[in-house]
């Protein structure tokens, strides 16, 4: 019986990381027939190669050495290395690590951390394969374009017209990263409304 509780627990830790191995192969065939089929835009405004929507949503091919929105592409070949290979690899250990020994995950948080995985490890792969020509990025999507705030340094994302092109190991670590959150802020104000229950409860003993 014992066995059996123990083996269900395993399972309930590593099955979420199907879905890592599900977004790592999305991401890299995506990419692999961007790079195929679709030329490369090397300055702005982009070649959108294929649109939908009135241009909502556009499919381009782009590449970015660096890290979110290309912070960091002039840096020296020996600190990219360590600053968006080395780290990373060691951060998603970490994690892989926290997932499979805690107790303490819902199994909704532990699917969303295996997509976060999946997203990151897929960018590493981009990274050590691609390491001069940069990480392959194709989703085009609109944003704010509230221009009022161009000289507002804390709101100046809000007057971007379009959002910085992405791939689908980046909306897997943004989505699951934001519905992560959004878990734990939940699981958090249950567990307070519990203990505020039961220490009332006690109170009135």
């Amino acid at each position: 019986m014992e066995n059996k509780k123990e083996k269900k627990i395993e399972l309930f830790k590593i099955l979420p990381f199907i879905l890592t191995a599900v977004v790592i192969i999305l991401d890299q065939v995506t990419k692999c027939l961007v790079v195929k089929y679709i030329p490369q835009s090397t300055s702005y405004p982009l070649n959108a190669y294929y649109s939908w929507f009135d241009g909502f949503l556009q499919i381009v091919h782009v590449r970015n050495t660096g890290a979110a929105f290309s912070m960091g592409y002039a840096w020296p070949s020996v600190v990219r290395q360590i600053m968006l290979i080395l780290i990373p690899i060691i951060v998603i250990a970490i994690i892989v690590k926290i997932c499979l020994k805690s107790d303490d995950l819902t199994i909704l948080q532990r699917w969303c951390v295996c997509g976060i995985i999946g997203g990151g490890v897929g960018n590493i792969i981009d990274r050590i394969f691609r390491f001069e020509t940069g990480v392959v990025d194709f989703i085009d999507m609109p944003w704010f374009g509230l221009h009022q705030f161009d000289n507002t340094p804390v709101l100046k994302f809000l007057s971007m017209d379009r959002w910085p092109t992405f791939n689908v190991g980046d909306a897997f670590v943004v989505v699951c990263g934001v519905t992560l959150i959004i878990s734990f802020i939940i699981v958090y104000a249950k567990q307070s409304k519990k203990e505020k229950a039961k220490k009332a409860k006690e109170e009135t003993k």
